[in-house]
């Protein structure tokens, strides 16, 4: 794919002058003789303004002019420096961005006292809502986010009790979220490509209301038929899905800068403290009710709740307006093909979904697996009587550990936000370190947590806090990366592309891989309550390599961030943007007229 040069009214000219009110002669190429002139379409009077007297080259994606017009390059950089400073090079160098002050870059580096970042005004003006009404939609983000992760691990609350009414083992447990992820992760891509090209407030009221009564529907399953709990575990992710990968768009669409990431921070605080009250909700109604079937009831009526105020509450900000400029031309939406080839070729994007991956992969073996592997600790201490068929199973565990996430969740997310935010200001690849240190730094406590587990319940419960705590420390802060290295007609699409890599690779298949290990090393051990705990503790060990692993993926990230943040504003703004077929030409004189020909013909 190439790139076409657009030439604006006041370049400078190779031979001197420019500047002037009326339209200059197209510059020249050193190499070819040949006039260079805008795309089809654009005269060379077009757009012009205060902020465009400066040449404002379409770049291509290295950071190069197109092979016609290299030559012509250093001599345009040295008549006007702020030409070469637009260069974005794809290895980060800090000395190469633009220039403080550089048109077309809002928030550069995340310092949000850019001038060109809108003030509370600008933003009513752009997105026709006041302040109080986007924190309000923010609001009701953030219960719907909190009343998805409640509801997922709600199921995980009451795991020994689903196992013990089905009678299945814990390669089967875990199937039960394998097989929700599995869905979530294959219908994502599609309400991305729909969040990004329909109105996004009907699609989440359509996919939560579905959610809802599928929800319902599963608590009323007889025990001899495992197999349709599954099924609708696995159809709970239609709702998950038409609401995951198109809400924190709207937040970007509503917020730039410091404020989004106090935004964001505010609405992934839901998924750890909803993760906890779905420990808390499925372990207290079912105490109350006596029968674990209630704990499925709760979050349907609250889903219902969450439709209304969908219906009432949101508006459909217009997507990047307050990323653009008011004088920049719309984003209009490519094909689905070319955004996903823009996406892989996007490393900070890729790397930073990578490390992600290891954060859902640690996640969501935890969150199923560490309230079974706590009261099998307690029984092997002697601290808990055994869960016999025909007996309620103890939830003291569920309860703990649920307390233990929320708190984590509110302490990580706001930590790890605040933490970048500060750093930010002298390092501009702050995100991505600050994520590999989170994960880097919980693996050797959840290790710990593990390994203590047999001579100390509070030792475990102490590494599992710390643990946590790093480990949370991600989720907003990844969220923010791939919003401003993403463009905001593709962002429904990056979130779903990194919805199915997280969770093909990450919890989708990781709570049913711990089970199966869990299941294989117990054949080979004699039957024991000692050797269940054991089965169950080795296998966990798996979470702390992951997450090892996924710090290395941010690390790499950081190497790319600031380059391709760059080329995103610079797309925002017009200065960048991707050519067409027809952008691949020039015009040469031919025959006595103009004529539009490639350019690879004029250099062959």
């Amino acid at each position: 794919m190439r790139w076409a040069p657009t030439w604006r009214e006041g370049w400078p000219q190779p031979g001197g002058g420019g500047g002037s009110d009326s339209p200059q002669p197209a510059p020249v190429s050193d190499l070819t003789g040949v006039p260079l002139v805008p795309p089809r379409g654009v005269s060379a009077g077009e757009g012009t303004h205060d902020r465009a007297r400066v040449p404002s080259p379409v770049l291509c994606a290295s950071g190069q002019a197109p092979l016609g017009v290299r030559a012509h390059l250093p001599r345009l950089g040295s008549l006007h420096p702020p030409f070469s400073s637009l260069l974005p090079s794809q290895a980060d160098d800090t000395d190469d961005g633009p220039a403080p002050g550089t048109p077309g870059l809002p928030g550069s580096m995340g310092k949000s006292e850019d001038p060109e970042v809108p003030d509370r005004e600008g933003l009513q003006r752009i997105t026709g809502l006041s302040s109080g009404r986007s924190a309000l939609i923010v609001a009701v983000l953030c219960y719907i986010n909190l009343l998805n992760y409640m509801d997922r691990f709600t199921v995980a609350g009451v795991l020994p009790d689903i196992e013990q009414f089905f009678d299945i083992g814990d390669s089967s447990s875990g199937l039960i979220q394998t097989v929700f992820i599995s869905s979530y992760m294959v219908l994502a891509p599609v309400f991305g490509y729909l969040g990004d090209r329909y109105n996004r407030k009907y699609l989440m009221c359509g996919g939560i209301a579905f959610w809802s009564l599928v929800t319902l529907g599963s608590s009323f399953i007889p025990r001899e038929r495992f197999w349709l709990l599954l099924l609708t575990r696995g159809l709970v992710g239609v709702g998950e899905a038409s609401y995951s990968t198109i809400a924190p768009t709207l937040i970007a669409d509503l917020f730039v800068a410091d404020q989004r990431s106090r935004m964001l921070s505010v609405f992934y605080f839901a998924i750890p403290v909803g993760s906890g009250l779905g420990y808390i909700a499925g372990s207290k109604v079912k105490d109350a009710a006596g029968d674990w079937h209630w704990a499925l009831r709760v979050t349907p009526g609250l889903g219902v709740v969450a439709v209304v105020l969908l219906f009432l509450v949101v508006r459909e900000p217009p997507r990047g307006a307050v990323e653009r400029h008011s004088d920049s031309p719309p984003l209009n939406p490519t094909s689905w093909w070319a955004d996903l080839r823009a996406l892989a070729r996007n490393p900070s994007f890729i790397l930073s979904s990578l490390g992600f991956t290891a954060v859902a992969f640690v996640t969501g073996s935890l969150a199923l697996w560490a309230p079974a592997f706590l009261l099998r600790s307690r029984v092997v201490l002697g601290e808990t009587p055994p869960c016999l068929p025909g007996d309620s199973c103890s939830s003291s565990d569920s309860l703990i550990f649920g307390l233990i996430t929320c708190l984590t969740g509110v302490l990580g997310v706001g930590l790890g936000v605040e933490i970048s935010r500060r750093l930010r200001r002298s390092n501009p690849r702050a995100d991505p370190l600050v994520c590999a240190a989170g994960l880097l730094g919980s693996s050797p406590f959840l290790f710990l947590s593990l390994a203590c587990a047999r001579g100390s319940i509070v030792a475990t419960y102490i590494f599992i806090f710390i643990g946590e705590t790093l480990l949370s420390m991600n989720w907003a802060i990844v969220a923010d990366i791939l919003l401003y290295v993403v463009i905001p007609t593709r962002r429904s699409t990056a979130e779903a592309f990194q919805i199915v890599l997280s969770h093909l690779l990450g919890d989708a298949g990781s709570p049913y891989l711990i089970g199966l290990i869990s299941d294989r090393l117990r054949q080979g051990w004699p039957p024991s309550f000692l050797s269940e705990f054991r089965a169950l503790q080795f296998s966990l060990m798996l979470c702390a390599f992951m997450g090892a692993l996924g710090g290395a993926a941010f690390l790499g990230a950081a190497i790319f961030i600031e380059g391709d943040r760059r080329r995103a504003q610079l797309h925002v703004q017009g200065l960048l943007r991707e050519a067409g077929p027809a952008d691949d030409r020039i015009v040469v004189p031919q025959r006595g007229r103009s004529t539009r020909v490639p350019v690879s013909s004029v250099l062959i």
